[in-house]
């Protein structure tokens, strides 16, 4: 194993169990609307925002073009005409009251905390992962955090990574990891950045794309015997 010495991580379906946080955010939302959120609407949202997302990442789209836009859409589906900037705005104070851990997380953050430099690598809004990082109790437990909003890149382009290690010192890209769990803005990032990544996959999701991860794991725990420890 190469002897890492700097470890990036991902935060949502990483170290943050996103699925549970926007579930409890979702049903607040639509309660406010005078909507039940059925789980077909759910999945029904959950397609057109990655889909979104997906867009961000490629440069198609703006960060405020995928969240101002997302609630819209999904009720327009239905038939209903709304305002998404302020959907978004409501469904935004109820994401950052969410900060449900991965199993594992905070264990393993705080065991390797002494031993590694530890960095956040995250697309999404800057306010809000600032918040959820803080309530969950990982952030100080990292060196800095970088979020895409504020960096004005986005995983996977090679200027999010160069903006990135600009501001680490003494930074060697042959020392470094980065873990995450997805395929398009994490483990791509290697293929740009010439970083080692290693994919967290716990849904054992079948990788039938040219993005090809140097280690994957299926629980954190797992990182011990990446990291050899």
């Amino acid at each position: 194993m190469k002897p890492y010495r700097t470890l990036f991580f991902d935060v949502d379906h990483t170290l943050l169990d996103f699925g549970a946080t926007e579930r409890q955010a979702l049903r607040r939302l639509f309660e406010e609307q005078k909507f039940s959120l059925t789980l077909e609407m759910e999945e029904q949202y959950k397609r057109i925002n990655q889909s979104l997302w997906r867009s961000f990442e490629e440069g198609k789209r703006s960060r405020d073009e995928v969240v101002n836009t997302r609630f819209s859409l999904l009720f327009k589906e239905y038939g209903r005409e709304m305002d998404g900037v302020l959907l978004e705005k409501n469904y935004r104070t109820y994401l950052e009251e969410g900060h449900h851990l991965v199993q594992g997380a905070l264990e393993l953050i705080t065991n390797l905390k002494d031993q590694y430099d530890l960095f956040i690598v995250t697309n999404g809004v800057s306010r809000t992962q600032f918040k959820r990082l803080k309530a969950s109790g990982l952030l100080p437990l990292f060196k800095d955090v970088f979020v895409s909003e504020d960096t004005g890149y986005q995983k996977p382009m090679k200027e999010y990574f160069d903006y990135v290690f600009a501001r680490i010192s003494n930074f060697s890209v042959e020392q470094a990891l980065i873990i995450g769990d997805s395929l398009s803005a994490d483990i791509k990032g290697r293929q740009l950045a010439g970083l080692d990544t290693c994919w967290f996959n716990p849904e054992r999701t079948l990788n039938d794309t040219e993005i090809k991860p140097t280690y994957q794991i299926q629980t954190l725990d797992e990182l011990y015997r990446v990291l050899n420890r």
